[in-house]
């Protein structure tokens, strides 16, 4: 093995208590019973959590990224098993990092994710980041224990719920994405502990993968009932798909001949094996309700054979993409980003969304008391995140807000700024 199983399942705080689950398993119940799981259910995907039935809201994204990731572990393990034994692999941890991976999305999304970042960056370099969030949550602000921190994940759970494991940076990828605060330092030394490397763990790279396959497949699907996908330019607007899915990379011609061909290959599948259910608009009969599965579970089918464990156990690069299928995705998701997330009606929603998340970062970061570094209207079930040694006011405000569900913000918001008086009776946080 590469790494020794107790290193693997050790804990900073051992607040554990035997029953029939291992060390994993627990972790993967702490996670799911948690109130930041929970919260996710009122927290956008794409489309505001609660619009209508038909789309996901990121806690029922994360189920589907925990299943696609446990599946996606368990045919490795069958197929690999020599490999998945020595890197550790268990499908377990793989599942917990799933459920864990947004749980640090703020209300709206990325939309939320964005503006908090804009406005923690003006006090504190470490700026917000939902996966660096998520970490946060699950070390320190989560409430388990009396006497520990967060829920007291094993080393290599934590490990794989590190999509980007470094900090933020001033310049290159590192400016854009990262996984952990400096306030976690800690933490992050023991789940990177004999990880001298930028590089993500197995568990780690699969719950990626999962979360990319179940993002691209998903997304689509909603946006198909509600007749939202215009597939017919879908399939006459080539070059503009294949030219922004490359983005800067356009002028790299191989990169164009792979993405092209990729677009072709979808193309054809599509066309070819779903055209009656393209080609009509969507109405819920029962025969486009059987074709839109069967469609969907080809292509997640299709995506989960599409990593190996690198054989190479010399390397720190943990799995092995099938360059065709990578492009496959990009696709899919570049076809959401241009319809869907690009539209007006999209956009003058997230406008006010931005302006919500700004004016409860304003009025929260306001005349503070004194004696307890918070303003007074500060609901009840946010008070112990009261600013904490070592991290900045910026922060407290930003765990508060991301804290909140969509609806806990626009209630929050709308009694902040007097346009709902609401009653003094009703807490608008429970």
């Amino acid at each position: 093995m590469l790494w020794d199983i107790g290193h693997r399942q050790a804990r900073r705080y051992e607040r554990t208590s035997g029953d029939q689950r291992s060390e994993f398993e627990r972790d993967r119940d702490r996670l799911l019973y948690s109130s930041a799981f929970h919260r996710l259910a009122g927290i956008t995907q794409i489309v505001r959590a609660g619009e209508a039935n038909v789309f996901h809201t990121r806690q029922q994204h994360t189920i589907k990224v925990a299943q696609v990731g446990r599946r996606l572990a368990q045919l490795l393990q069958k197929e690999q098993p020599e490999e998945a034994e020595f890197r550790g692999l268990d499908p377990e941890v793989v599942e917990a990092a799933c459920i864990a991976h947004d749980l640090g999305h703020p209300p709206f999304g990325h939309v939320g994710e964005h503006t908090l970042n804009e406005l923690v960056l003006k006090n504190d370099d470490d700026g917000f980041e939902g996966n660096a969030q998520s970490f946060r949550i699950m070390t320190k602000l989560a409430v388990r224990f009396a006497d520990a921190d967060g829920l007291d994940m094993t080393r290599a759970t934590l490990a794989a719920c590190l999509k980007y494991p470094w900090y933020r940076a001033k310049t290159g990828k590192g400016a854009k994405k990262w996984s952990v605060y400096r306030s976690e330092r800690v933490d992050f030394e023991f789940a990177r502990e004999r990880h001298e490397h930028n590089e993500k763990t197995l568990e780690a790279e699969l719950m990626d993968w999962a979360d990319d396959v179940a993002y691209s497949v998903h997304d689509l699907e909603d946006f198909h009932r509600c007749n939202a996908l215009p597939w017919r330019k879908v399939f006459a607007e080539k070059d503009r798909i294949i030219g922004h899915a490359l983005g800067a990379g356009a002028g790299d011609l191989k990169a164009k001949e792979r993405v092209t061909a990729a677009y072709d290959r979808l193309r054809e599948f599509l066309e070819g094996t779903y055209s009656e259910l393209l080609s009509e608009p969507y109405e819920g009969a029962r025969e486009q309700r059987e074709q839109l599965r069967r469609m969907t579970s080809q292509l997640i089918g299709t995506y989960i054979q599409a990593v190996r464990i690198n054989t190479d156990r010399s390397s720190n690069v943990a799995v092995e993409f099938d360059p065709d299928r990578v492009d496959e995705v990009k696709i899919l998701k570049q076809i959401t980003r241009d319809y869907i997330i690009g539209s007006p009606t999209l956009a003058a929603q997230q406008y006010g969304q931005k302006k919500i998340i700004r004016d409860l970062f304003d009025a929260l970061t306001s005349n503070p008391d004194s004696s307890t570094g918070y303003p007074t209207f500060l609901p009840v079930r946010l008070r112990y995140l009261r600013p904490m040694a070592g991290t900045s006011p910026a922060r407290f405000v930003a765990d508060c807000i991301a804290s909140l569900s969509e609806a806990e913000a626009i209630a929050l918001h709308s009694r902040l700024t007097g346009s709902v008086t609401g009653s003094v009776l009703d807490p608008i946080v429970r």
